[in-house]
């Protein structure tokens, strides 16, 4: 979170706002604009992080001291700017989980299949060596059995997992 403070308060309510309209479904904020201040795995980390925290604070009607107990990283201007889109938006991020939560209650994994591929380069073959995850999910959605299929890399995975994660964790609190 620390990252957090990378840029001015100004900003970071901007940033918010821009995780909850992703949160919401609407345009999520733009990497590019941020690719000067964090690398690639921080914006994830910071997205991730954002989001996850405005979920579990409102799924779990978290109250402000313990929101400002995670947020204890930062400066009290940026703490201060995270938790003012909280408050702001609460009602629209309750009506987004409670949207996504009958959503994913109507879709259904069926089975799921998984392969270990080696990705080759004609021009790279000796220096490439970059696994790959094949991953090939049913959903049932509907009454009507879709198979979804992904190729991820080590970091795409990784990334898949702690979204999984942390959906999980707002679906059990949302119990």
């Amino acid at each position: 979170m620390e990252a957090l403070g990378r840029i001015s308060a100004t900003d970071c309510v901007k940033l918010c706002h821009g995780v909850v309209d992703g949160l919401c479904g609407r345009e999520p904020p733009c990497r590019s604009d941020y690719s000067a201040t964090w690398s690639l795995e921080e914006w994830l980390q910071l997205l991730d992080y954002l989001t996850g925290l405005f979920s579990l604070a409102v799924g779990s009607n978290v109250p402000d001291e313990e929101v400002l107990v995670k947020l204890s990283d930062l400066d009290h201007s940026h703490a201060e700017a995270v938790r003012s889109v909280l408050r702001a938006r609460q009602e629209e991020i309750r009506r987004a989980l409670l949207t996504r939560t009958n959503s994913i209650s109507s879709a259904t994994l069926q089975d799921f299949d998984w392969q270990l591929k080696l990705a080759l380069s004609s021009d790279k073959i000796s220096s490439l060596n970059t696994p790959l995850l094949s991953l090939g999910l049913d959903v049932r959605e509907n009454g009507a059995l879709r198979p979804i299929t992904m190729e991820l890399n080590r970091e795409e995975l990784s990334m898949l997992v702690s979204s999984l994660e942390a959906a999980n964790k707002v679906v059990l609190q949302l119990k």
